[in-house]
């Protein structure tokens, strides 16, 4: 088995329940925020999203330039729109995947600035497992918390909740 199969069965694994949570983002929350210097709703259910798209151009480029004068963070309108891109991305991540070498997976991989100045540089099974998997259960649980504070019932992540107590 190569390294990125045991990833590949993960990503599903875990996506079926981030479409769950990203399922109960009201879009009239969209906008609501815990505190001032937190994202909005809409932004971080967004950013989750988002972060499909970054396997994809972590398995076909070894750099990646990260120019914030000129980034635009998908931002979706509506939880429609939301679950849309997620479907749409979750294949292409997959299929990004697949197929991919160990060698491939340890060759290094960086992402710089325009002027060519490192921000990081690790070996790309390591940007997989923490730039876009682990970033995506990071953002993920902040949702979560977003959710309950405003008293919006949790789907199961990885037991029951307060709200579904029955194992599915």
């Amino acid at each position: 088995m190569n390294i990125i199969d045991a990833l590949i069965q993960e990503l599903q694994q875990e996506s079926a329940t981030t479409r769950k949570v990203l399922e109960r983002v009201p879009t009239e929350n969209f906008g609501w925020k815990p505190h001032e210097k937190s994202m909005a709703m809409g932004q971080l259910a967004s950013h989750l999203v988002e972060n499909l798209s970054w396997a994809e151009g972590t398995m076909k480029e070894d750099v990646w330039i990260m120019d914030m004068a000129t980034y635009k963070p998908y931002v979706a309108v509506n939880t429609q729109e939301l679950l849309a891109k997620f479907d749409e991305d979750l294949p292409k991540a997959i299929d990004a995947m697949k197929g991919a070498s160990n060698e491939h997976m340890m060759k290094m991989w960086a992402m710089k600035t325009p002027d060519g100045n490192t921000i990081f540089s690790m070996p790309r099974v390591v940007v997989i497992r923490s730039f876009v998997l682990n970033h995506t259960y990071h953002h993920r649980g902040q949702l979560t918390v977003y959710l309950r504070l405003k008293d919006i019932p949790l789907p199961q992540v990885y037991g029951p909740t307060a709200d579904e107590t029955q194992m599915s």
